[in-house]
């Protein structure tokens, strides 16, 4: 059984900030695969089906960002699921608008999502799928995170969340391995040839 876990905010307030875009690839995931994410379990909407040929979670906590690993981790040890079978979706700042990002595993960076699922998870050994939403800096970060993406953004970040739902069936479907290759085709803009990919750089919450 896999478990796939977009992160965001529960509220219409929240529904088309940057910082949902782990729910907007839930939601994109669930059409894709034909799953309903509409029962309330261990403080999550939850919906249970198949992609491929294994059984999927698609989980969708709903403890607000900063406690998002309070609900992830109830559900992961109730049905004792592995941690490599754990795929967790979100934003990252310090990732050029659009791109999309796969990692085997890694620590949670500054973002306060992330940083709570890895305090609430038995090893920080699980998949992530990163989406870029970008920052020139030309807004306090809190801001940016919680403002809608501008006109000149939308079209990458739509592409970005059918790009990700793909990656994370993927990952289902073919493994880690061949997601990373297939999908992983966007630098970090950051990035200067050293090769490293590091966690998110800039607080988020």
């Amino acid at each position: 059984m896999y478990i796939i876990a977009g992160l965001g905010n529960p509220g219409r307030e929240y529904e088309k900030t940057r910082h949902n875009m782990g729910f907007m690839v839930l939601d994109r995931l669930a059409e894709d695969s034909g799953i309903r994410v509409n029962r309330l379990k261990h403080r999550a909407l939850t919906g249970e089906g198949r992609i491929g040929g294994s059984k999927v979670m698609l989980v969708k906590p709903q403890t607000y960002m900063n406690n998002s690993g309070e609900s992830l981790g109830e559900i992961v040890r109730y049905y004792h699921v592995e941690p490599e079978n754990v795929i967790v979706i979100y934003d990252d700042l310090d990732l050029e608008t659009g791109t999309v990002r796969i990692r085997k595993k890694g620590g949670p960076g500054t973002h306060n999502g992330m940083k709570s699922v890895v305090a609430h998870m038995p090893s920080s050994d699980f998949p992530r799928i990163r989406v870029g939403i970008g920052h020139t800096g030309s807004d306090e970060w809190k801001d940016f995170v919680l403002g809608e993406a501008g006109k000149g953004d939308t079209e990458a970040l739509e592409q970005a969340v059918k790009q990700a739902a793909e990656a994370a069936a993927a990952i289902v479907r073919d493994g880690i391995d061949l997601a990373m290759n297939r999908y992983n085709t966007k630098k970090k803009k950051s990035e200067k040839g050293s090769g490293e990919d590091p966690e998110i750089g800039s607080g988020q919450i």
